[in-house]
This record gives C-alpha cells, sequence and structure tokens, in this order.
C-alpha cells in the first residue's frame, strides 16, 4: 500500500472517530444545557452547582456512547478503570468550563441565563478539545500493536539480532476479537478493518 493511501485511510478513519465523538459530545451538551438551566433557572440553584450536576449526569451518557460507538475498536482495559479515568478526566474538563462559568459570573459580575450560557458554550468547547485528546491518550487505549513473528525461512529474531541489521521479521495482523478472546460485533469488525 502506498503511502498516501495509508496516511489518507488513517485520516479518514480520524474524521469518522471525530464525527461520532463530535455526535455524542452534542447530545451530552444537550442534556448538559437542559439539567443546568432547567437547574439554574427554573429552580434558582447557583450557577456553579447546576453545572456540577449536569455535567455528571451529561458524562454518564458520554461515557457509555463514546465506550459502545466512537471507541468501540480501541481496546477494553476494563469498565472500572475507564470509568474512573474517564469520569476523573471530565472533572478536568468540568473545571475547565466551571472556570468560564465561574470567571463570567463572579468576576465579570455577568448573571442571567444569557451570560451563563454563554459562558458555558465557550468554557465546554474549551474543555472538548481537551477531552478528546486524553480519552484517546489515557481512556480508550488504541488496539494493541500485534505480534512480530519470524515469518517462514526467515531467523528467529534472536538469531537475526546476531546476525545485524540486514535480518527481516513479518509482521501477522491480529483482529481486536482474537487479542481479546471474544468476538466483535460485524460493525466493529468493520471499524478494525478501516483501521
Amino acid at each position: 500500500m502506498s503511502l498516501v493511501a495509508n496516511i489518507r485511510r488513517q485520516f479518514a478513519h480520524l474524521v469518522r472517530e471525530l464525527a461520532k465523538f463530535g455526535s455524542v459530545g452534542a447530545i451530552a451538551f444537550v442534556i448538559t444545557v437542559a439539567i443546568g438551566n432547567g437547574l439554574n433557572t427554573g429552580l434558582g440553584v447557583g450557577p456553579l452547582t447546576s453545572n456540577g450536576v449536569a455535567t455528571v449526569i451529561a458524562t454518564t451518557f458520554s461515557y457509555l456512547a463514546n465506550r459502545y460507538w466512537t471507541f468501540r475498536h480501541r481496546d477494553r482495559t476494563g469498565l472500572g478503570r475507564e470509568y474512573v479515568l474517564f469520569f476523573a478526566l471530565n472533572g478536568v474538563g468540568l473545571v475547565i468550563t466551571e472556570l468560564f462559568i465561574g470567571f463570567s459570573h463572579y468576576v465579570l459580575g455577568l448573571s442571567g441565563a444569557f451570560f451563563y450560557n454563554a459562558a458555558l458554550v465557550v468554557g465546554t468547547g474549551v474543555a472538548t478539545l481537551f477531552r478528546f485528546w486524553s480519552y484517546k491518550k489515557w481512556v480508550f487505549l488504541p488496539a494493541s500493536a500485534p505480534p512480530v513473528v519470524p515469518a517462514s525461512g526467515l531467523p528467529e529474531p534472536a538469531e537475526a539480532e546476531a546476525e545485524g541489521p540486514g535480518a527481516h521479521r513479518a509482521v501477522v495482523p491480529e483482529t481486536p476479537s482474537q487479542r481479546l478472546g471474544h468476538p466483535l460485533d460485524a460493525r466493529a469488525a468493520e471499524d478494525y478493518a478501516e483501521i
């Protein structure tokens, strides 16, 4: 496969992943805005508390949607580990958003639904960039690299090292279901094949 075709395929995969992540984020944002505004404007709860409660609910939705849709082709490292990391990183995202809301409300003295929502949109935008990067880096890990095994007729790795830089090793691809020991649904297999 040519270098250009490989780059194009990887870019297309990243675009699909970003589109899924963006869709999940848009729904989570609607959940956050609806609950946050309902608590803040409708029930008179403080702006930071309103956003905090709304974010916890939206984060639960976001984790499930990202794990089982956006990043389902990536390794599963345990529900407990992923969930704790996901919430911790969303906690950082929440702090980023809260800083914008708190600065707008308490420092600039801008209150009311318009200023609350403006600060929420800007803060969420900045936090979303952090979240996408951190999820891929620490929560939904890339599929493990396939094992390197000798091809027929080539020396074993130890022999190859002894023979010097001219020795070669072949890479045998492995699917996530083979590596994880369980079958994946057809769509996940397609996603993996597109990587």
